[in-house]
């Protein structure tokens, strides 16, 4: 996935000692002369007991927070927060929310804060839900939203305001838009999603709305660079210990038992990772971005083996897009077929490696292998504490950001501040486990697995590539 914004629309700042502020589109980029307003927030009661309640206009955050003593300071990105001065007054805003992709835990709970953000700390009334996902701003009615409406939604999954794959109709989505008066966009979605946002803002500035476009990022796999996690990935790790707990009874209870578990990941093993390490009672963790074989010494089958000798019973975690290159290689074909997304259909890893393990093993031993596949009871359900609070931070950061006129920007977690990132950064690769990195090491040690790979692949240069960003 590679960017495609030229070098002469991207605004960098740099400064002495290497610094370098990747900064976020403004409104006075375009209209020098914008009125501002003094920011309500000083006068409200919650905020008046904060010492310091607006963030300061030259806070940036460090991408990169472990360094050398001789190192650059490296790149920045800016500070969210509330700012002394605001481009919209409430009477004038007419807010909307559009949700996009796959269902993940937090929907709800971005919706409900993004509401009360605009409601409570700026007095917004007037915000609309775009039913249906993109193709919702040209073919599907909207929703009003009020703190009524969004009271109780984060106790529930999914999204009330529906969601689709596709239907991205740039054209048609800012004609919506404009026709509507709509001055405040608020995208909830992955990458891909993402990218869309980036379009709707490039067609935005095009005309010369004064439209501010805001990206929340939702990926239950973890797979958005630059941020330290995405909202929904607590409550995936957390979800996904109950089928491994299960596989883990399952296998105990018969002799030769395996259970084996296929959680989410299509291009990143992050879910399958944290939840093996968090379990203990795996045995056997496989990721996309870690490839292995089955027959032969230093096989998979000859682990299974092995580990089923050593302790009567074994547990397997797989990522759904772990081993595709065997299943492809196995069936004579290779899919090239995609969703609505564009994401490749994937086939079923799970059950194509269950019918694999139990014909090498027939006539070796009596074997009993239980497949469970949670995939969409973890996306389906509300989210944990721990999401409930970083959906509420995401959504009050982003509100904070369109209000300052910050536009064309994503907000996330970068060491643990919510800072706003151009949509360039966002959508120019995907997150990825790196199986050179100590955290890959930490799981190998925790379920003494072998790595499945000789040592000339671990260290071919397809393998190596940034860290992740988890920081845990």
């Amino acid at each position: 996935m590679s960017s495609s914004v030229p070098n002469s629309d991207r605004k960098i700042v740099t400064g002495p000692a290497g610094y370098i502020l990747e900064d976020v589109p403004h409104f006075t980029d375009d209209f020098p002369d914008h009125p501002t307003y003094p920011n309500p927030l000083q006068d409200n009661a919650a905020y008046s007991v904060v010492k310091q309640y607006f963030v300061d206009e030259d806070d940036t955050v460090p991408q990169k927070i472990v360094v050398h003593p001789d190192s650059p300071r490296g790149t920045h990105f800016r500070r969210a927060g509330p700012r002394q001065r605001v481009y919209f007054e409430p009477d004038d805003v007419l807010a909307c929310i559009v949700t996009c992709g796959g269902l993940c835990p937090g929907l709800n709970t971005v919706i409900r804060e993004i509401v009360c953000g605009l409601s409570y700390m700026y007095g917004v009334k007037r915000i609309l839900g775009i039913d249906g996902g993109y193709r919702g701003f040209y073919a599907r009615n909207t929703i009003h939203l009020d703190l009524k409406t969004v009271n109780d939604i984060h106790r529930s999954g999914g999204t009330i305001l529906g969601t689709s794959r596709g239907g991205h109709d740039t054209t048609k989505i800012v004609d919506s838009i404009q026709d509507r008066g709509i001055n405040q966009v608020y995208i909830i979605g992955g990458d891909g999603s993402q990218k869309g946002a980036a379009a709707i803002f490039k067609e935005i500035k095009k005309r010369g709305l004064k439209v501010a476009v805001a990206g929340i990022p939702k990926t239950i796999d973890n797979d958005i660079p630059i941020i330290d996690r995405s909202f929904g990935f607590d409550t995936a790790v957390e979800e996904a210990q109950r089928a491994i707990n299960a596989a883990h009874v399952e296998a105990t209870s018969f002799e030769n038992g395996i259970g084996l578990v296929k959680l989410m990941g299509r291009y990143s093993g992050f879910i399958a990772m944290y939840a093996t390490l968090a379990s203990r009672d795996v045995d056997c963790c496989l990721i996309p971005e870690s490839p292995f074989f089955l027959e032969g010494p230093g096989g998979l089958f000859e682990f299974i083996d092995k580990r089923l000798k050593e302790s009567g019973h074994m547990v397997i975690v797989i990522a759904e897009g772990a081993g595709q290159d065997l299943l492809a290689e196995s069936m004579e074909e290779s899919t090239t077929l995609k969703d609505a997304s564009g994401n490749k259909l994937l086939q079923d890893i799970g059950l194509w490696i269950s019918q694999r393990i139990k014909d090498h093993f027939a006539k070796k031993m009596t074997l009993t292998l239980k497949y469970i596949d949670p995939t969409y009871m973890i996306r389906a359900i509300p989210s944990n504490a721990s999401d409930n609070v970083c959906c509420t931070l995401l959504a009050q950061s982003a509100v904070h950001g369109v209000m300052a006129g910050y536009n064309g920007f994503t907000v996330g977690l970068v060491n643990g501040r919510h800072t706003y990132i151009p949509f360039y950064r966002i959508t120019e690769k995907q997150n990825k486990v790196v199986i050179t990195d100590r955290m890959w090491a930490r799981l190998l040690s925790s379920t003494n697995q072998p790595s499945f790979m000789k040592q000339d692949k671990i260290h071919s240069n397809q393998l190596v590539g940034e860290p992740g960003t988890m920081k845990w």
